[in-house]
């Protein structure tokens, strides 16, 4: 019993390892990425104010490009996760400081069709 609760635990403890940052409604792309290592989650939250997230951590547009530098510096790539909600510009606002710190490597991430 011990046993198959340990796995258990692990295996539901894994899942949360791999889902980083804040929990959003994301819109459903049929294509996928593959596993990316090295990366960094920005979550964008929806609504009438919406919330930047970097490292778990709420940011503003401005406290967010000294760890785009730090990401950088760490050879970082960046995924995007922004609710559905989220308006466009405010998307494009986070992707356009990604790039223009230096990250070279920037994904939107969707959640797949069930």
């Amino acid at each position: 019993n011990v046993a198959f609760l340990l796995v258990f635990f692990l295996l539901l403890s894994s899942n949360f390892i791999l889902q980083q940052g804040i929990s959003v409604s994301m819109p459903f792309s049929r294509f996928t990425l593959g596993p990316q290592t090295n990366q960094q989650i920005i979550s964008i939250t929806g609504g009438a104010v919406p919330a930047i997230y970097f490292r778990d951590q709420r940011v503003t547009m401005e406290q967010l490009g000294p760890l785009l530098d730090a990401a950088k510096r760490e050879g970082q790539s960046i995924i995007i996760k922004a609710d559905r909600s989220t308006s466009y510009e405010t998307v494009a606002d986070v992707t356009n400081a990604a790039l223009e710190h230096g990250i070279t490597s920037v994904a939107l991430a969707g959640a797949s069709p069930r």
